[in-house]
């Protein structure tokens, strides 16, 4: 099973609406995910200001508009174990990867990534701007950035685990 988790500051925006992308992709693709399937998709937030709460209410519109379903997602914050349990962890943005990178025990380091850099349409861009402080279109604008990793992302992981 090749688990995935993505991470950003509060895991309310960016890293749960990338959890439903990349879901919505693999199903697409008859990847499905859970414990007892071929993929466990996750979403973590570094810092636990909103524990259990649900993905802020501007990204579940968003996502909803492409047809995913978010809102049954409770934040949680990374924890040290994630780093032994997840076979990739995606920072939504260096400063998140170099938070990771800190608490991160040497022997996982491989397993860090920028989310964006999986992208293959987003020449440039290497991470999925916060719009947590933002309008709507803000999350629109952090919604077609994760779309493009999440697609990348799954080719990825297609190739490398002939899924």
């Amino acid at each position: 099973m090749v688990k995935v988790l993505f991470v950003c500051l509060g895991n309310i925006c960016r890293s749960p609406t990338a959890e439903g992308v990349f879901r919505h992709h693999a199903n697409n693709a008859g990847i499905k995910d859970g414990f007892t399937r071929e993929m466990f998709i996750d979403s973590a937030g570094t810092a636990g200001f909103h524990l259990a709460a649900a993905p802020d209410k501007r990204a579940q519109l968003t996502a909803l508009k492409f047809g995913i379903d978010i809102g049954e997602i409770k934040a949680r914050k990374l924890a040290q174990e994630d780093y032994a349990d997840f076979d990739y962890l995606l920072a939504m943005d260096s400063e998140i990867l170099r938070y990771m990178q800190g608490k991160c025990p040497e022997n996982h380091l491989l397993k860090l990534h920028l989310f964006m850099s999986f992208s293959e349409t987003s020449p440039g861009i290497s991470e999925v701007p916060d719009p947590y402080y933002g309008e709507i279109d803000d999350f629109d604008i952090a919604y077609e950035f994760i779309d493009r990793a999440a697609q990348g992302f799954l080719k990825h992981i297609q190739n490398k685990h002939n899924l």
